[in-house]
């Protein structure tokens, strides 16, 4: 059996994993190309006995609810609404602040994006006392409805309403509120991590995590025994302070002990990966291991897609490198 990867997916609705997969695989397998890592990139197009086994993650169905259409459609629990609540008033501060420090021409244009953006922020701010799950909600559509004005969140990007855009967000928000207990009493975020530690099983992998999922796989990762060569966060919210950071668990937050090497990766204009810098937020193992975060950019309007990280031949490469040490059946 060849090299391990498991891909760990982020927010979004129910999709095929073997189809995930296969995307995830192909695109990873583009950059391994560009990256000069040919051999190795068909062979893990070819699939067969000698390819990396690719292992995918897959627990967005644990989202989902009966009758349930989106963010406006799911009740959510108290401290979930607060999380919701809490995400949105970061992404449009940093969104603010970024707009601030622009060093670009202030055409007309600009001065547009700055009022749509201050109007954001004023409605994503709370208002006075807390007014209840259903009043954070609609102001979270609000505050949506106001984003996806600008680019690259509106028109054919992937939130085609905003009820699409919060319902993903509410995600986030879900699985870090530590809710939403089952018949067996376990919650939300334990449902889901368990499905990344069965992805993982007993050996060593390269581990691929995008989005939210960067935030599932880091916690799955302190209780790996065995080894991971390579971490990948791509488009990650771990260091979102208000809301992501102080609720990780365990805190304070830090690299997992037995991976070897973690790289992150944000887009400029991916509005997800607020302070994408993770290496000042996260502490490092007792190996010294810390994140080493590289921005890289991406064309289109919707930048945070897996696929379009994984195509990146500064994604791929580290991967194909890291592959190739891999165990017994290292690429030679």
């Amino acid at each position: 059996m060849g090299p391990r990867v498991v891909f760990v997916h982020g927010i979004g609705g129910p999709r095929e994993p073997d189809r995930e997969r296969a995307l995830w695989s192909e695109a990873l397998a583009t950059g391994m190309r560009a990256a000069g890592h040919s051999s190795l990139a068909a062979r893990l197009s070819a699939g067969g006995p000698d390819a990396p086994v690719c292992s995918f993650a897959y627990y967005a169905d644990l989202f989902s609810r009966p009758q349930a259409q989106g963010a406006g459609d799911v009740p959510l629990e108290e401290d979930a609404a607060e999380i919701l609540g809490g995400l949105l008033v970061e992404m449009v501060a940093a969104l603010t602040a970024e707009h601030a420090g622009s060093d670009g021409p202030r055409d007309g244009r600009w001065v547009t994006r700055g009022r749509v953006l201050a109007h954001a922020r004023g409605q994503a701010a709370p208002a006075g006392q807390a007014q209840g799950t259903l009043s954070v909600v609609r102001r979270a559509l609000n505050v949506a409805t106001t984003l996806m004005a600008l680019k690259p969140w509106g028109g054919v990007a992937r939130w085609a309403t905003p009820r699409l855009m919060v319902g993903d967000l509410a995600q986030v928000a879900r699985y870090l509120a530590r809710g939403e207990r089952d018949k067996d009493g376990l919650s939300l975020d334990q449902r889901v991590g368990q499905r990344v530690r069965d992805a993982l099983g007993d050996g060593p992998a390269v581990v691929v995590a995008h989005s939210l999922g960067t935030v599932v796989a880091l916690e799955a990762l302190h209780h790996h025994g065995a080894g991971t060569p390579l971490l990948v966060t791509l488009g990650s919210p771990l260091a979102m302070r208000t809301v992501v950071w102080p609720r990780l668990v365990p805190q304070p937050p830090s690299a997992p002990e037995r991976v070897a090497r973690w790289l992150n990766f944000w887009d400029r204009d991916d509005i997800i990966a607020v302070r994408p810098r993770l290496e000042h937020d996260m502490r490092a193992n007792a190996a010294g291991v810390l994140p080493e975060s590289a921005r890289i950019d991406s064309d289109g309007v919707w930048v945070h897609s897996a696929g379009k990280y994984l195509a990146q031949p500064a994604v791929a490469g580290p991967v194909a490198e890291a592959l190739s040490r891999t165990g017994p059946g290292a690429v030679r």
